[in-house]
């Protein structure tokens, strides 16, 4: 794909495309989403009996809706937020994980354009020599849980390296590996060839599987971010964008749907 193109292109262009007609939610927590209340006082709407779905009144805790459903509350139709926005990128190698560059080097924000109008900031970084999933988002919370190491979200990358790895470079990547004054520690490594494999890290330090390799004498030819949490690269084409679902965002803030 042609990347001047690819900037321009969305995989998902609302919430209700992505969540399909048969996906259920608790009430409270469309009630919550849709900016009326927390989770909490959204509950003692539900029992006052003051929401009404499709016409009806549900009272009921625990009572699931349909994002399709028409959702009342004292007559008034409400609507899931939309002024937050939180989008997944497939950033293409050579794209700088920054908002601005002064060596006007291509930012991974500017394949967001002129799609989102939205000012939006990446969560988290991929070097400028690697790619795959980067998030985006205003909302300073889910920001601040994707970011927080006691989250316990885990970011998977594919490696291929240079040579073939040494039998002992995932036992060591997962024990700890001393480098620069600080432990670099994977949670996991899976060799699935001679020099390619899967690291699965938390707190994901600068540049720490580089570092890692680099121990053990080798280069990173290709180091792509696969997933982050429930969060897939899957089939997103390198320089797209595309918004994340309900469900991606309701796994990562930890909420029960």
């Amino acid at each position: 794909m042609d990347r001047a193109d690819s900037s321009h292109k969305n995989t998902g262009h609302s919430d209700q495309a992505v969540f399909g007609q048969a996906e259920e939610i608790r009430l409270q927590l469309y009630l919550a989403r849709a900016g009326v209340a927390s989770r909490r006082a959204s509950e003692k709407l539900v029992t006052a009996g003051r929401v009404k779905v499709n016409g009806k009144v549900l009272a009921e805790l625990g009572a699931r809706v349909r994002l399709t459903d028409n959702v009342e509350l004292d007559g008034r139709l409400l609507k899931l937020e939309q002024n937050y926005r939180y989008l997944a990128l497939n950033k293409p190698a050579g794209y700088i994980s920054s908002m601005k560059d002064e060596w006007q080097r291509p930012t991974a924000a500017s394949l967001l354009k002129p799609g989102i109008n939205e000012r939006v900031y990446n969560i988290g970084r991929l070097d400028k020599d690697s790619c795959g999933l980067l998030l985006f988002s205003n909302d300073g919370a889910f920001a601040a849980r994707l970011g927080h190491p006691s989250s316990g979200i885990l970011k998977e990358y594919y490696v291929l390296s240079d040579q073939s790895f040494p039998r002992s470079f995932a036992d060591s990547f997962v024990n700890g590996i001393k480098d620069e004054g600080e432990v670099l520690k994977a949670e996991q490594v899976l060799i699935t060839g001679d020099k390619s494999c899967l690291i699965k890290l938390t707190e994901g330090k600068n540049r720490e599987i580089r570092r890692a390799l680099r121990v053990f004498n080798l280069r990173a030819i290709l180091l792509r971010r696969i997933a982050i949490g429930p969060v897939k690269l899957g089939s997103l084409e390198e320089g797209s964008w595309r918004d994340l679902s309900f469900f991606e965002k309701s796994a990562i803030l930890g909420e029960k749907i």
